[in-house]
């Protein structure tokens, strides 16, 4: 993750909650009161956004201290505590909640990936993310995947050749669309093809399509669908796969398993930050 990206990120996320100012904590809380507190999980999961917080506070104020307990990608219980923080109680009351809600979300991601890596242990199929993120931290989302144990697809629309439904009617057909890809792409760059039954998936063959994306297929279609493909191009299986036994859609013998549900509407791990007196 580049450091202007995220640097972007936070001062965006820190003007937005602060607006003109904490007029909560400039009106109960002296400039020189120093205060210390920890970050503590009220839950299982995996954490992610340290490295987040941390420059958080350095843009803040960076007087106040951090001392990471756990490292990042650690899986933790509820009631770890994960850091401790000290200085400056209105620098850290006004960076309180931004850095809960990056810590929160990211911890989510992670965990929900964790547990997606987990249930196809001992099988090929790797867990993916999409590009279904919040608009503005995709980088920090998917980083949280990959935290998590998962890898990423496509960054964005630059990194691969994805033709999907609406670009196969605007097209015209499968055939047509891999062809005009063909000539326009570099050596470099793949060309997937979404399908959506039998006929389609001989069509991508056909056509030469690098990888097939098996797209809200039944268990059984997706284990015809392997067969058929028979290794001459790699199988992802989508649609709603965060609804499925992700453990049976990996033994049907697909290689890539995406998962939209990782990043567009995962839960937040709970996790509080609680001052000492």
């Amino acid at each position: 993750m580049l450091k202007y990206y995220l640097d972007d990120m936070i001062k965006r996320a820190l003007e937005e909650d602060i607006g003109n100012g904490d007029i909560t904590t400039t009106a109960t809380v002296s400039e020189d009161t120093q205060i210390e507190g920890t970050f503590i999980a009220k839950e299982e999961g995996v954490i992610c956004g340290l490295p987040v917080v941390e420059r958080l506070f350095e843009i803040l104020d960076n007087t106040v201290k951090l001392n990471f307990v756990v490292n990042e990608g650690a899986l933790v219980k509820k009631g770890d505590v994960i850091a401790k923080i000290s200085g400056s109680a209105q620098s850290i009351l006004t960076g309180e909640r931004t850095s809960l809600n990056f810590l929160q979300h990211l911890s989510g991601i992670s965990t929900k990936t964790h547990e997606a890596v987990k249930q196809v242990y001992g099988t090929n199929a790797l867990i993916v993310d999409t590009r279904k993120t919040t608009p503005g931290l995709r980088s920090i989302e998917k980083y949280a995947v990959k935290i998590g144990g998962g890898s990423n697809h496509r960054h964005n629309l630059s990194d691969g050749i994805l033709i999907k439904d609406n670009h196969i009617r605007a097209a015209g057909d499968i055939e047509q669309a891999v062809s005009k890809a063909r000539q326009t792409a570099t050596h470099m760059l793949k060309i997937e093809v979404e399908v959506e039954n039998f006929e389609q998936i001989e069509e991508a063959l056909s056509s030469g399509a690098d990888i097939i994306m098996l797209d809200n297929m039944s268990i059984e279609d997706m284990t015809k669908a392997v067969r058929m493909i028979a290794g001459k191009a790699l199988v992802e299986a989508s649609g709603n796969m965060g609804d499925k036994n992700l453990s049976e859609v990996a033994k049907t013998g697909v290689d890539i398993i995406s998962i939209g549900a990782l990043t567009h509407s995962v839960r937040a791990m709970d996790i509080s930050l609680r001052f000492s007196y």
